[in-house]
C-alpha cells in the first residue's frame, strides 16, 4: 500500500478516538455519583500515562536524534513556553475550551511527526498513532465534559463538531509526509516542540486533581526540569 494511504488510514484512526470520547462522556451521568467522579479521575489519568509515554518514548528520542543539542532544548522549550503563553491567554478570557484548544495544539504537531515517521521507520509510525488515538480518547472526554457544561451549544451539534475535527489528522499526516519526511532537523525542531507543549500540559491540566487557580509556574518548572535532564542527557558521549 502507498505510504500516502497508510499515513491518511493511521492518522484517521488516531483522531476517530476524539468523537469516541467525546461520545462516551454522555454516558458517565448514567453512573453512580461516587463512580463518576472515580471515572472522570480514571479516565484524566489514563490520558496523563498516555501522554508521558508519546514524550518518553517516541518525540524526545527521535526529535532529539535529528537535532544538535541547543536547537533540541530551544524546541522544547518554546513549546513549553508557547502552550503556557495559549494557556494563559485562554484563562484570561474565561473560555469553555481549553481543554478542546489544548487537545488540538497537541494533536496536530504528533500527526504531522506521524505522517514524516513513515518513510524512516512503519512500526514506529504505527506506535505513534496508537499513543496518539490513546491520548485523543481521554482528551475527548474531558473536551466535551467541560464545553457541554458551559450550555454554549447542544450535545449534538458538540458531538459534530468534534466528528468534524478527524479529518485534521490526516491532513496534518499529509502535510508531514510531505514537507518533514526530507528534512529531519525540521521534523525534529516539530516532535520537540510538541514534547515541551505536552509535558506543560500535562503538569498543567492533568496531573494535578485541583490546579491552583492562576498558578502557571509550577508546570513550567516540570519543563525546566525536564529540560535540565535532557541537556544532561544529550551531553553523554
Amino acid at each position: 500500500m502507498d505510504e500516502f494511504y497508510i499515513a491518511i488510514a493511521l492518522a484517521t484512526l488516531a483522531g476517530a478516538s476524539i468523537p469516541i470520547g467525546a461520545a462516551l462522556s454522555t454516558y458517565d451521568r448514567l453512573l453512580p455519583g461516587w463512580l463518576q467522579e472515580e471515572f472522570r479521575h480514571t479516565v484524566v489519568a489514563f490520558g496523563g500515562g498516555a501522554l508521558l509515554s508519546a514524550v518518553a518514548l517516541v518525540l524526545v528520542p527521535e526529535g532529539s536524534e535529528r537535532l544538535t543539542t541547543v536547537p533540541a532544548l530551544f524546541w522544547f522549550a518554546l513549546g513549553g513556553v508557547v502552550f503556557f503563553c495559549v494557556d494563559r491567554a485562554l484563562a484570561a478570557k474565561g473560555g469553555h475550551a481549553a481543554q478542546f484548544l489544548a487537545m488540538m495544539l497537541d494533536y496536530v504537531p504528533e500527526a504531522m511527526a506521524l505522517g514524516a515517521l513513515l518513510a524512516d521507520n512503519l512500526a514506529l509510525a504505527i506506535l505513534m498513532a496508537v499513543l496518539i488515538a490513546l491520548q485523543n480518547l481521554p482528551e475527548g472526554f474531558n473536551a466535551f465534559r467541560e464545553m457541554a457544561q458551559s450550555g454554549g451549544a447542544s450535545r449534538g451539534k458538540l458531538l459534530f463538531l468534534f466528528v468534524l475535527m478527524v479529518p485534521i489528522g490526516p491532513l496534518a499526516a499529509h502535510v508531514g509526509r510531505t514537507y518533514l519526511v526530507d528534512n529531519p532537523a525540521l521534523l525534529g525542531a516539530v516532535m520537540m516542540f510538541a514534547s515541551g507543549g505536552i509535558l506543560y500540559l500535562l503538569f498543567e491540566d492533568v496531573a494535578p486533581q485541583v490546579p491552583l487557580e492562576r498558578h502557571w509556574a509550577p508546570p513550567l518548572g516540570a519543563v525546566a526540569g525536564f529540560a535540565l535532564g535532557l541537556a544532561g542527557h544529550l551531553m553523554l558521549p
